[in-house]
């Protein structure tokens, strides 16, 4: 058995050496016996088996799988409190929170540990993998960024390669791949598909079977990668689902539709029910015309909803074609004012409560817009794979309002493509939290 593989035995000892102490530092009464011990063990073992929190990959980072790390946490806190209730003990809720708190920290600081640890020792040459790679394309420069990273302990030695090469990593041909492997203790050989044909991965793949290596082949994949790419394997046969976004999932779709709800109840009962009115009589005291403007906008899957504002404008027949310009003559002064400070947008919560809109997504856009932003801006239809929002990754930062120049709509689009693909409840929150702070200070493009 390798040092490494000791890992994540250690690992789960300690998780549960961390628990038991704490537990039972709090609550000896309730933790000490036995049985609690064996359930409360059993339970973090379960929630971390079924979240699938152990088998770590050797580039995972702090950061990568942090959110796997609350959710076995907060899974696991159900089962603390099913062991009170079982038990029959009654504690305050403040001090439960108290106790689960401590017990958070505890686990979050052997977490850092850790990772310290492993990378301090991998730059010292622990827990290493030497690899090498077969063939040489666009990709090559690629991994060599991963294995240059001394912190994810690889030994990179070179690649082969059918022609001749200049390259201080150049270790020959083919053929001479295999001795080169052996007499090198290499662990990993990395193969470059679009450089091989089916009788030389053959090959390849039979040396590593019968001398205890591990093949990885990379795919030709013709430049057509994207950040969202996912592996789904059908009958044996690897798919490429290019456009995998977080939101897909069911729980990530659920909990921010739960969301968008509870949000948009809350500021339609506590901000809407009082402003509505207000914004009745000052809108009308400036000028003829409804309260709120409403226009059809291309939503989700790229279908149509009519998107609500409060009406900023005199009534014009340009309403659903020009966007407001710098010095708009159609914008009110009570206009100028809610667009400023964005109170223009709040009925847009209205939309959000029912289900037309999220919080927060790519921005919706004139029907108009869309139909020629859809021909001049590579994959703008993209950002319709999720719900439009009241803000979004492109407003926070600095990409709202009028178009000015092309490069406006690319960024926007890309922006809007990288929070698609990117999405998580964390980023939610800081788009909100920059979105209220933008509002309060004023933007330059809110006009």
């Amino acid at each position: 058995m390798k040092r490494s593989d000791l890992i994540i035995p250690i690992s789960i000892v300690v998780h549960l050496i961390i628990i038991d102490f704490t537990l039972r530092y709090y609550l000896p009464d309730a933790f000490f016996d036995f049985i609690t011990i064996i359930f409360y063990s059993f339970g973090w073992l379960l929630v971390a088996y079924f979240m699938d929190f152990y088998p770590t990959a050797r580039k995972e980072s702090f950061f990568e799988k942090f959110h796997r790390f609350l959710q076995v946490f907060l899974l696991f806190s159900l089962a603390y409190f099913t062991i009170l209730a079982f038990k029959g003990i009654e504690v305050y809720a403040r001090a439960q929170f108290y106790i689960l708190g401590h017990l958070f920290i505890n686990l979050l600081l052997f977490r850092i540990l850790f990772f310290y640890t492993r990378n301090k020792w991998r730059l010292l040459g622990g827990n290493s993998v030497s690899v090498v790679v077969i063939g040489r394309d666009s990709n090559l420069k690629k991994i060599r960024s991963i294995f240059d990273t001394p912190e994810l302990g690889y030994r990179y030695f070179g690649y082969f390669h059918k022609s001749a090469s200049h390259s201080p990593t150049y270790l020959g041909e083919f053929e001479e791949a295999f001795e080169y492997i052996l007499n090198n203790n290499i662990d990993e050989i990395y193969c470059l598909a679009s450089q091989l044909n089916k009788s030389q991965l053959h090959e390849v793949i039979g040396f590593a079977d019968n001398n205890l290596k591990k093949v990885k082949i990379i795919p030709d994949n013709k430049e057509i990668f994207t950040r969202a790419m996912d592996v789904e394997l059908f009958n044996f046969i690897p798919i490429l689902n290019l456009r995998k976004s977080p939101l897909e999932t069911p729980v990530a779709g659920y909990g921010k539709r739960i969301f968008d709800i509870i949000f948009s109840s809350l500021v339609i009962l506590g901000l809407l029910s009082w402003l509505v009115p207000l914004m009745y009589v000052l809108i009308k005291l400036e000028s003829p015309g409804p309260l709120f403007f409403k226009q059809k906008r291309s939503g989700l899957n790229n279908e149509s909803f009519y998107c609500f504002k409060f009406r900023s404008m005199t009534v014009n027949k340009d309403s659903d074609k020009l966007m407001a310009s710098k010095g708009d003559a159609r914008i009110t002064k009570i206009g100028a004012f809610i667009r400023k400070t964005s109170i223009d947008e709040l009925p847009q919560f209205f939309n959000v409560f029912l289900g037309h809109m999220s919080v927060v997504g790519p921005r919706p856009h004139m029907e108009s817009h869309t139909d020629q932003y859809r021909n001049s801006v590579d994959k703008y239809l993209v950002r319709h794979y999720a719900k439009p929002g009241i803000t979004g990754l492109a407003q926070v930062k600095g990409y709202r309002g009028e178009i000015l120049e092309p490069r406006d709509i690319i960024n926007r689009t890309r922006l809007d493509i990288f929070y698609l693909e990117k999405w998580s409840a964390l980023m939610d929150m800081k788009i909100i939290y920059a979105t209220v702070a933008n509002a309060i200070q004023g933007e330059d493009k809110a006009y």
